[in-house]
């Protein structure tokens, strides 16, 4: 995760990222959809069982995302991802560069602090989850915290640099059409590479 991806390119075409990250970045991504919908979903419910129910996945999808995060960071710092290509600027590379590093800090951070959120309050040093997995709880943790407050400030970074890496992707593949597109799939270069 050096500046070589700002400073260097692959020259007039993209090279695609590993199958394996292109399979992470997309199993990833609908965690994460599926996450937001289930967390605002059970945010709004009275208590009792249904709502219990449906934290339940929300801790276990956290727990999942948690854990590809970690796959793909050690996936990424062994086999690290091609420069852009020379037609990306500069610029429109480092806010790439940054954009990419956050989302590796939240996939990481969010279910950290929900985690931290809950460990207040599990009873015997175990956080629930669905199918019967558990895990264990942050010990030290009152079980009144701040860590839910941060939890959803981090949410909604989350979902401000979700929308700033959708607008780029669709920006690219759709108005620029060059050959950035075609580092992920499903996207392609639509038009001829230019030198830069």
């Amino acid at each position: 995760m050096s500046d070589y991806m700002v400073g260097e390119s692959t020259g007039p075409v993209a090279v695609r990222y590993r199958k394996i990250v292109m399979w992470i970045h997309w199993i990833t991504a609908l965690l994460l959809v599926m996450q937001v919908y289930i967390g605002f979903t059970f945010h709004d419910m009275p208590r009792g069982p249904e709502r219990s129910f449906v934290f339940g996945w929300h801790k276990t999808w956290g727990a999942l995302i948690l854990v590809l995060a970690l796959v793909r960071l050690a996936v990424r710092l062994m086999n690290p991802p091609p420069p852009y290509p020379s037609d990306q600027p500069k610029w429109k590379r480092a806010v790439a560069v940054w954009n990419h590093r956050l989302f590796y800090f939240l996939l990481i951070a969010l279910p950290l602090t929900g985690l931290a959120t809950v460990s207040g309050r599990a009873e015997d040093g175990w956080v629930p989850l669905q199918l019967g997995l558990k895990l264990p709880a942050i010990p030290g943790i009152p079980e009144k915290n701040e860590f839910g407050d941060v939890h959803e400030i981090l949410v909604w970074t989350t979902l401000g640099l979700l929308g700033l890496h959708v607008a780029a992707a669709l920006y690219n593949q759709f108005i620029d059409r060059g050959p950035v597109a075609g580092r992920m799939w499903p996207f392609r270069q639509t038009r001829a590479p230019t030198e830069g």
